[in-house]
């Protein structure tokens, strides 16, 4: 007897799977990998090894740390009040938090800009302070911050709503603080979803382009970010420096993220030991 497949047309939508992976993702990242092994190590660290291109990766990276560091928090703090409270204007802010996936890049950034510039609205209120934002690794945090925020509220948010308060009343029943509760039983359910955000977010900024170069001022070993450095290059038609920029950023990035699926990989197991 001939066993049904488990999907209706399964070997169809498998073969447009794999052409649409194929074509999407592992053929640019092959032809990425492959001019790169045809310029073997030498030239890619003739490439690599200036001054103004370790500037351009360490900022890039810097900041996507600290911008998806920040979203982490304070995203896990905007989730848990928009799912377990009530207050006028709730919708509002839930529905706005979809803007950044929305709005053009290129929009946010200029619309940053305007506010933060010495002569913008927030930046007239800085500056006698001695603060600046625009044009500096601050307007570039701001602009990260931006982008990858809705990544985590909207990774974590459906995980709070899955929880169930009764495994907080059952900590706060045998004695345990709010703290506590939150510390011990709360977060380790929070984690795989928290490091998933944070991966989108990190993934996000790494690669961010169109609302970074009106804000940051675009300095060279300032406030030049790799993917900026990566269009000069192609505008000046050395595509092997653009190569390899790439390529370095790649393989950076290829290695937070695996870093980051072990530590998902560990709190899935922690959480289902507890």
């Amino acid at each position: 007897m001939i066993r049904p497949s488990p999907l209706p047309g399964f070997g169809l939508g498998m073969g447009i799977l794999l052409m649409a992976l194929t074509l999407v993702v592992l053929l640019p990242l092959g032809t990425l990998i492959g001019r790169g092994v045809l310029m073997g190590p030498v030239e890619l660290w003739q490439h690599l090894g200036s001054k103004r291109v370790a500037s351009a990766l360490v900022l890039s990276f810097r900041s996507a740390l600290v911008a998806s560091a920040f979203n982490l928090v304070f995203g896990l703090l905007l989730a848990w009040v928009l799912t377990r409270y009530r207050f006028p204007g709730r919708r509002l802010v839930d529905a706005a938090l979809d803007l950044p996936f929305a709005l053009p890049t290129a929009v946010a950034g200029i619309a940053l800009t305007a506010l933060y510039a010495p002569n913008g609205t927030f930046g007239k209120l800085l500056e006698p302070l001695g603060l600046q934002v625009a044009y500096t690794e601050a307007g570039i945090w701001l602009a990260l911050v931006f982008v990858g925020l809705p990544f985590v509220v909207r990774t974590v948010q459906p995980v709070i709503e899955e929880i169930d308060p009764e495994w907080e009343e059952a900590s706060a029943t045998l004695g345990a603080s709010r703290l506590r509760t939150m510390v011990r039983v709360v977060l380790p359910m929070l984690t795989p979803a928290l490091l998933t955000g944070f991966a989108l977010a990190l993934a996000r900024s790494v690669g961010e382009y169109g609302s970074v170069i009106f804000i940051a001022g675009n300095l060279p070993n300032v406030t030049e970010i790799a993917p900026l450095l990566i269009v000069i290059r192609l505008e000046e038609y050395n595509y092997d420096a653009a190569t390899a920029i790439g390529l370095a950023m790649l393989g950076i990035s290829f290695a937070m993220l695996l870093l980051i699926n072990l530590f998902q990989v560990w709190g899935r197991r922690r959480v289902g030991h507890v």
